[in-house]
């Protein structure tokens, strides 16, 4: 058994599909298929069997792919720890962050980082949060940047978030919303507090189910006792914004997000009463006990500096 058998068959079993997992190996898709059976004859048993949405792993193929996760995860803090003693001289970082997240933050760390540390190649895996916590869980991420979940409750037990810094959510409505006029300044709220209560009938636009806003909002609605009627759903975030500006419904969004976009006519934004836990904290997150390099490490100092200071955290 080695390193590269325990590859191919995470890589299978995460692709679901030889062809795929072959691209992704630089490898010919005979080869890989004749490396799989060799190893199911060395073990004496299937570890894949083809399902109706492609491969899926058989009782000991799932024990074979928890042994590899664990086992590829420690081979990569050994290579790792190697690279602390070459004292960052080359190396490797993978890190997760959320598309959004991405472009306001990374140009503030990454300069300061390839500064000190050229010869360190960077990989970036951009993706919304379930994905980014299923690498993480998998051994596949050093870290990630996203957004923690909206309770202890959704918490990964797995995980470690470490908070950098909470920004609140807001309400977007259309201008023609007579409910825009029901909401009520309140000292210590950026805008004027709409009762979510008003809300109960109105159509709610929102994210899909694996996006850490979904999980806000979902978490906000079940807190103030509403079972909302989704008009719609998307990915995309200035999606809702622009489609709730055109009263097609109500959407819960980030204040921190909706504030840097600029375009004619948009919605009207109200805040939410801090009681229902309208907001999200922005964190790395880490899978306990893992091994993080020293570059892992330098780029998370500039990282938790940069909001230190504040100026990236007006931005995000």
């Amino acid at each position: 058994m080695t390193s590269r058998e325990l590859l191919y068959v995470k890589t299978v079993a995460d692709e679901k599909n030889i062809s795929k997992a072959a691209k992704r190996l630089f490898v010919a898709q005979p080869s890989l298929s004749q490396s799989i059976q060799r190893i199911e004859d060395s073990i004496g048993s299937k570890i894949f069997i083809r399902g109706t949405n492609g491969l899926k792993l058989t009782q000991a193929g799932e024990k074979y792919y928890q042994m590899a996760c664990q086992v590829l995860k420690i081979y990569g803090d050994f290579e790792a720890e190697i690279t602390d003693i070459n004292d960052l001289r080359a190396g490797h970082i993978y890190f997760g962050i959320t598309n959004h997240l991405g472009a306001i933050i990374l140009p503030g760390i990454l300069p300061a980082f390839y500064e000190r540390c050229p010869n360190i190649s960077v990989e970036i895996f951009e993706g919304s949060t379930t994905p980014q916590e299923n690498k993480l869980i998998a051994g596949d991420l050093d870290f990630s940047i996203m957004h923690a979940p909206a309770s202890e409750a959704e918490a990964n037990p797995s995980l470690h978030y470490e908070i950098l810094a909470d920004h609140p959510f807001v309400l977007a409505l259309s201008r023609q919303n007579p409910l825009v006029h029901r909401a009520v300044p309140k000292e210590g709220y950026e805008h004027p507090v709409l009762d979510l209560e008003l809300l109960r009938d109105q159509p709610l636009l929102t994210l899909t189910k694996e996006q850490r806003i979904r999980h806000i909002t979902d978490s906000v609605l079940k807190k103030a006792g509403i079972a909302p009627h989704i008009r719609l759903m998307s990915r995309n975030y200035m999606t809702l914004e622009r489609l709730a500006a055109l009263d097609l419904g109500y959407a819960m969004l980030p204040g921190d997000y909706v504030s840097i976009n600029r375009y004619n006519n948009p919605p009207v934004f109200l805040s939410i009463d801090r009681k229902y836990g309208a907001y999200w904290s922005l964190c790395i997150a880490t899978l306990k006990n893992s091994y993080l390099s020293r570059a892992d490490t330098f780029l998370l100092e500039i990282l938790r500096k940069s909001f230190s200071g504040s100026t990236m955290l007006k931005k995000v």
